[in-house]
């Protein structure tokens, strides 16, 4: 019996990993699976949904880490998962993405000679000034598997000198929930009780401290909303960071004078499907949304010089619109009144990247004889 540790964070890490244990659980003689949830999303109400929606159990180790500085968090993490290592010695650790969570339970094993897998490895957004993306170098510089969702993540790790074989592509285990829960999220009755008609709105979530933490930044994107409501419907999820930061700044009264800009508490994962799924258009600074729209069809304007999943703007849906009023209202009207651009699903976003993570495990720990 092999003991993998599955760890989460924050909640894109739900959506990874949950396919991943729903696979695992296929084989109980072969694996025993462990979820740790250090915390570091410390909303229990929209942390909740997702864990609820996506049928994650009750974690067996949870952390508690809470909020705190990018040292202060990530120091936090590996005292305490260290202390879940010394005690139960996995035979596997597998992280996702790109959170504090993710580096650093990846150094705790790394460090105690215990194999890591990285899902979602190999992305890179070429801008070091992101927190994200020193995470994402690190860990994939430490594990042992390096599972990739698109064919750029393997030419981003060949170029650092990874080795081949610790790359693997896998495919997009991100649409493996969206493909297991669609049937769920089509019968959701969110724009019913929202008063909203399909295609006939657009969708915003923002919470990147480069968009929501200074107040020129918010004044901006502001401006763009007070342009765009009078022509279209505008939901807003919002998001506690993004709603704190607008009384900090004194712009909440702006905000709630905005006619046509529905703000709403953060919803469910099925009901969030449902409204990106019959958006006219989706305004985000998130990097797994730019994903989600692209297999939905769905037009995306990322408010963010870069992004780390090119592929979103390659074959998908997504656009990059620099933090700018009228760049924000120029692209959303193109999208209102103009012609979409063609798109493809990329390869392997198929909704079985789970299966094939399991079998690729199965087939080299059979010939190992270990994960490492």
């Amino acid at each position: 019996m092999k003991t993998i540790h599955l760890v989460v964070g924050a909640r894109p890490n739900f959506m990874k990993i949950a396919p991943l244990h729903h696979e695992l659980l296929k084989y109980p003689d072969e694996y025993a699976i462990r979820l740790i949830h250090t915390g570091q999303h410390y909303d229990k109400r929209m942390s909740q949904f997702f864990f609820d929606d996506l049928g994650l159990p009750k974690p067996d180790e949870y952390l508690g880490v809470g909020s705190g500085r990018h040292g202060e968090q990530t120091a936090r993490i590996m005292e305490r998962y260290e202390k879940v290592l010394l005690k139960e010695r996995p035979d596997l650790v597998v992280v996702a993405g790109d959170v504090n969570s993710t580096v650093a339970c990846a150094l705790d094993a790394v460090k105690m000679h215990i194999p890591v897998a990285h899902l979602e490895a190999g992305l890179r957004s070429f801008d070091r000034g992101m927190p994200e993306e020193i995470n994402r170098i690190i860990t994939d510089s430490i594990s042992d598997w390096l599972l990739t969702p698109s064919q750029d993540g393997d030419a981003n790790l060949l170029a650092e000198g990874i080795a081949p074989e610790r790359i693997h592509f896998v495919g997009n285990i991100m649409i493996d929930s969206l493909v297991q829960h669609r049937e769920r999220a089509v019968v959701s009755t969110i724009l019913n009780n929202l008063g909203l008609k399909s295609h006939n709105y657009i969708l915003i979530t923002l919470h990147r401290p480069s968009n929501v933490d200074n107040r020129e930044g918010l004044d901006t994107i502001l401006s763009a909303f007070e342009q765009l409501a009078p022509e279209i419907n505008l939901v807003f999820p919002i998001h506690p960071r993004t709603l704190k930061r607008l009384d900090e700044f004194g712009l909440r009264q702006r905000l709630d004078a905005i006619e046509g800009l529905m703000i709403i508490e953060p919803v469910g994962y099925y009901d969030f499907l449902r409204l990106q799924m019959e958006a006219r258009l989706v305004l985000t600074d998130s990097g797994g949304i730019q994903e989600e729209t692209t297999f939905f069809g769905v037009p995306c304007l990322t408010l963010r010089p870069n992004t780390e999943r090119p592929v979103t703007i390659e074959e998908g849906t997504n656009l990059l619109v620099p933090l700018h009023t009228a760049g924000i209202v120029d692209q959303s009207h193109k999208v209102l009144y103009g012609k979409s651009e063609p798109a493809r699903i990329p390869d392997l976003w198929d909704g079985h990247t789970a299966e094939r993570i399991v079998a690729l495990w199965r087939r080299d720990y059979d010939r190992l004889g270990s994960f490492g």
